[in-house]
């Protein structure tokens, strides 16, 4: 299945990086020309769904995304739309940003057992909502969970399994299972029935996965595996981690139980007996992407959110990973989105980009200054204040160490850095930062713009207002509507809007 870059899909939604490729088809980041928005799109392969029975399973698919459509839980991963075109099924979902759960077991080996107690709790929650409608996932597994940046997990794929085969069981004629053969349940494999039980023992087999390193059963074909699972007993996983406690280990063997019936009765049970493992409230978490979070510190900010994290740019598609990327066409392309107001599509090409050109012309080169003072600027425009103020004051302290403090383009960065602090909700930084700035704009340091003075004076005004101080709030107000009127007259729109809000402030008669 080969799908190019660029590609729009429904005359919407355009193709942008290739984020996973598996037996059933592609999963792509994608823009929504419509919203301006990330998503993520699948793409199921054709020769799943060509033949006799296109149309059943086209039907069938559609109807299945309507269903899990919903489930309404905010564990599960949002669907946006989904249909066919041409031979290919599509499925828009919601962009999630975070890691997923392969990738964080392998940066975090071992796997501290607290985590794998909260991530199957947090999935015993999802698998709950979705078995009461009701829907069995089928293919439950890492690479289904995405865990994202506060901690909370994400499930993904749900009732896609079901919808590509009405009996999932069943192989292909090259003898390889459709679903996954490490996470599938015995009477999955044979063909027996499935429900909920079935995706509990896929559970049990992440569950132990998590906690060794590795599945219970693994083989170096599809069938060999099946044959495992149907037949082995599971290695106990205090044998591999001694500090794991038995009352884990006794749930994961349940969980792996050969005969549905010797399982836990539900997902809720499960999470039952997870509950009294997980971590006390109050304790404190083990940084970024830390899925105890959600118990210890339920509803609480995100981490590190109150502090500017610095901006990670765009994936670069693998297909371009080995070619140089072309700075000129990129900037091209930048023009063009922005021009359609397309902008959260030109920020990650932005982003993408910098690093090439900086590789290519240097860190200080004026194409890579241009760039970047392009990315601050669509940054701002698309509402991404925290990662515009590090780019902007980076930028400010550059110019000024270069043309002093006094120069007109590291001011306005400065300038424009403060308005990001507003947006953000901190106002004594922003006074702070206004205040310095305003000496610059009142002659004492540069060619004079009273203009540009009288809004950096305006918005000192109300942030005083802001903060509590209206006595100071009132008398520079007052001042900047004289100075105002003064130079323009009384009927200019700022001196206008400064009546109006000393009127407010009941400090004006007549």
């Amino acid at each position: 299945m080969t799908v190019a870059t660029g590609r729009v899909v429904a005359g919407r939604y355009e193709l942008a990086t290739l984020i996973g490729q598996g037996g059933m088809g592609q999963v792509w980041t994608a823009y929504d020309g419509r919203l301006d928005r990330r998503v993520a799109v699948k793409l199921l392969r054709p020769d799943k769904v060509a033949g006799q029975e296109a149309d059943e399973l086209r039907r069938r698919f559609v109807r299945e995304c309507r269903v899990t459509a919903q489930v309404d839980h905010p564990g599960l991963v949002t669907v946006h739309d989904a249909g066919s075109e041409g031979e290919e099924l599509f499925l828009v979902m919601q962009y999630v940003d975070g890691a997923d759960l392969s990738d964080h077991l392998a940066e975090n080996d071992p796997y501290p057992w607290q985590w794998a107690v909260a991530v199957a709790a947090q999935l015993c929650a999802v698998l709950s909502a979705v078995h009461a409608v009701p829907i069995v996932h089928r293919d439950l597994k890492p690479r289904n969970v995405m865990v994202k940046q506060d901690g909370t997990v994400t499930v993904l794929d749900l009732g896609v399994a079901s919808v590509m085969d009405a009996d999932t069981t069943r192989l292909t004629h090259t003898g390889t299972p459709i679903g996954s053969p490490a996470y599938m349940a015995p009477e999955q494999a044979m063909g027996g029935a499935v429900g909920p039980y079935t995706d509990l023992y896929a559970l049990g087999v992440l569950l132990h996965e998590l906690l060794s390193g590795d599945v219970p059963f693994a083989g170096s074909t599809a069938l060999g595996v099946l044959h495992r699972h149907l037949y082995e007993p599971p290695l106990p996983v205090r044998r591999i981690r001694p500090e794991v406690p038995e009352a884990l280990e006794n749930l994961v063997l349940r969980l792996l139980a050969k005969d549905p019936q010797h399982r836990p009765a539900s997902a809720q049970e499960v999470y039952e007996h997870l509950a009294l493992l997980l971590p006390a409230r109050g304790m404190p978490t083990g940084g970024p992407l830390d899925p105890t979070r959600p118990f210890v510190r339920p509803h609480a900010p995100w981490p590190d959110r109150a502090r500017t994290p610095a901006p990670q740019p765009a994936p670069v598609p693998p297909a371009a990973e080995a070619e140089k990327p072309d700075v000129a066409r990129a900037v091209d392309d930048v023009k063009r989105l922005l021009g359609e107001g397309r902008i959260t599509q030109a920020v990650d090409i932005l982003g993408a980009i910098l690093p090439a050109a900086a590789e290519q012309h240097g860190e200080r080169s004026p194409v890579v200054r241009t760039l970047r003072k392009q990315y601050a600027a669509t940054l701002m425009d698309d509402g991404q204040y925290r990662r515009a103020l590090p780019e902007l004051r980076r930028l400010a302290d550059e110019r000024a160490a270069e043309a002093g403090r006094a120069d007109p383009q590291s001011l306005r960065h400065r300038y424009d850095a403060a308005q990001c602090l507003e947006q953000l909700g901190e106002p004594a930084a922003a006074l702070a930062e206004y205040r310095a700035l305003l000496p610059y704009y009142e002659n004492q340091y540069v060619d004079p713009d009273p203009d540009l003075a009288h809004d950096v004076r305006r918005r000192i005004g109300h942030l005083l207002l802001a903060l509590g101080d209206r006595a100071a709030a009132h008398e520079t107000l007052a001042r900047l509507l004289h100075d105002v009127e003064r130079l323009h007259g009384p009927g200019h729109p700022l001196a206008a809007e400064i009546r109006r809000t000393l009127t407010w402030l009941g400090q004006v008669r007549g």
